[in-house]
């Protein structure tokens, strides 16, 4: 077809993709549907469209330009998810941080983005205040209850009394869809934190893949667990919005607060990391659910068990198993138990829902490749690095010009996850390549031992790391948290249940019972634990 000047985009029939005019959709076609419960407050889509446009104004009026980054450190609440629509709004690139965050880290990232202001509950006025002693460049801070604060907290202004005074904004600053939506910095569990943006296409596109892989409506409920702050809540934060359904905002994990909500609230959709399954199942309260709420939810980091699995179907929920990174905004891909399979024993659906699986809606292509970068056999046995190319897939990293060109080397995104290809396509991770065992020579898999260990009645999770040996280079040790009130079984017992279903090389040589430690998001920092067997 040849080129025709008139029919060239124009400003009525091309506009840039944002995930901003999902609340404007919202708005107009479910004005009266609840859209926010946050406590005792109560947001329809009409009030919470206001409010964001509002908070936009006062943004603006606080000092925020086009292409500034406006940082926020608060729970996930009714003002966090309107900061995903007031902050773009503004013109401005949201970063939220991880609540969970000390001092000096929380200052290494305002100085990094070069934040120019910081939205901050007051509830974290401590390592907050210390930061910006610490920090070498102005910020200015907008205290969210700011009436809770002790007199020798960091000066700042007062969100509410802002707000007060702001205006809803009218037109939204969003000229490019390439323009930054948000920068979200990775744990730094290799160095220091690396900032991930994210642009208004990545974000529109993986919202709409969750709402079609996920099956959100206008009448879902949505139960806050995973973070805001976590890779924008997996795009949750958009996608439920897109759907118009109903959020229900959770400040901290707690599992009977999850039990009472799921229950109250009649939750279909949530989200979540394995271990807080983990603490529900095991919660006493969980032995009352009938089965009469049927909820989705989306786990990932971790492979669910057969136990797990059992126990949550038993109580009316469906698992889908999800894959991604920070890099990819949140989930590339997806495993859901197929149709025919609805009857099979838990183990069989253990076995399946182990896998990553297939590319996820509107997501990235996909591809296992060996040293050589060559695709490795679709035989579920050879193993190679996952790579990813696509639309949902990050700008790059914030002033880390030399990272971003290593991760997209050779026109894929480097994952540095090591998996295998199944005949029908689909992935399974058997390791991260830092987390990978060798010992005398053989790869051991510390996700296979994982595994083994949480099926284990009294485990509640495991998480294993290499351990130094003289004779064989390196042995697995496995760090272990009991469930409550279980007593420590003995090392043999452990051993000979482990011998029964893994390779004897593949066998924990030393059992450590603590606390797991983990990122606000759930995902265990192993970093931690192979420094704390190095002392």
């Amino acid at each position: 077809m040849r080129a025709s000047p008139g029919l060239e985009p124009r400003e009525a029939n091309h506009q840039p993709l944002t995930p901003v005019t999902f609340l404007r959709r919202a708005a107009a076609s479910h004005p009266d549907k609840l859209a926010v419960i946050d406590g005792y407050e109560r947001l329809t889509y009409r009030e919470f469209e206001a409010f964001a446009r509002r908070m936009a104004d006062m943004l603006v009026s606080a000092g925020a330009i086009s292409g500034d980054i406006v940082s926020v450190l608060a729970p996930s609440s009714a003002v966090m998810l309107a900061a995903h629509f007031a902050v773009p709004l503004a013109g401005a690139a949201l970063n939220t941080i991880n609540t969970r965050l000390n001092a000096a880290d929380i200052a290494y990232i305002l100085g990094h983005a070069e934040s120019r202001l910081l939205i901050a509950d007051a509830a974290f006025h401590e390592p907050v205040s210390r930061a910006l002693e610490l920090l070498q460049t102005p910020c200015t801070v907008i205290w969210l209850n700011a009436e809770r604060l002790p007199p020798n907290a960091a000066p700042g202004a007062s969100f509410q009394a802002l707000m007060e005074a702001a205006e809803p904004a009218t037109r939204h600053r969003i000229h490019d869809e390439w323009q930054p939506i948000c920068v979200n910095y990775t744990s730094g569990t290799t160095g220091a934190p690396k900032g991930v943006v994210y642009h208004h296409r990545g974000a529109f596109l993986n919202s709409i893949g969750n709402v079609l892989a996920l099956s959100f409506r206008a009448d879902s409920v949505y139960l806050w667990i995973v973070p805001m702050f976590h890779c924008n809540g997996w795009m949750h934060t958009w996608a439920v919005t897109a759907a118009a359904g109903t959020h229900i905002c959770l400040d901290r994990v707690d599992p009977g607060e999850i039990l009472q909500s799921l229950v109250e609230h009649r939750v279909t959709h949530m989200a979540c990391a394995p271990v807080v399954l983990f603490m529900l199942i095991n919660h006493p309260d969980f032995a009352k659910l009938d089965g009469s709420i049927r909820v989705k939810i989306a786990t990932g980091g971790a492979a669910p068990t057969a136990n797990l699995i059992a126990a949550l179907e038993r109580a009316g929920f469906e698992l889908i198993h999800l894959y991604g990174l920070t890099e990819s905004y949140g989930p590339a891909t997806l495993c859901a138990t197929p149709s025919d399979m609805s009857d099979a024993p838990a183990e069989v659906k253990a076995q399946r829902l182990a896998r990553q699986g297939l590319p996820h809606t509107l997501a990235s292509e996909i591809r296992v490749v060996d040293a050589d970068n060559r695709e490795v056999p679709w035989d579920g046995t050879a193993v190679g690095e996952i790579q990813l190319a696509g639309n949902t897939l990050m700008a790059g990293y914030y002033r880390d010009d030399a990272a971003t060109e290593a991760a997209f080397a050779g026109g894929w995104f480097h994952t540095g996850d090591l998996a295998v290809r199944h005949a029908n396509g689909q992935v399974e991770i058997r390791d991260r390549a830092k987390d990978i065992i060798i010992s005398g020579g053989e790869n051991i898999a510390s996700l296979e031992i994982e595994s083994v260990l949480q099926s284990h009645p009294a485990v509640l999770f495991a998480a294993v790391v290499p351990m130094p040996d003289e004779k064989w280079g390196e042995v697995p040790c496995a760090f272990i948290e009991l469930k409550s009130g279980a007593p420590p079984p003995a090392d043999e017992e452990l051993t000979a249940f482990c011998r029964e279903r893994l390779a004897h090389f593949k066998v924990p040589r030393r059992f450590v019972y603590q606390p797991v430690p983990k990122t606000g998001s759930g995902k265990i920092q192993k970093f931690l634990l192979r420094a704390q067997l190095r002392v």
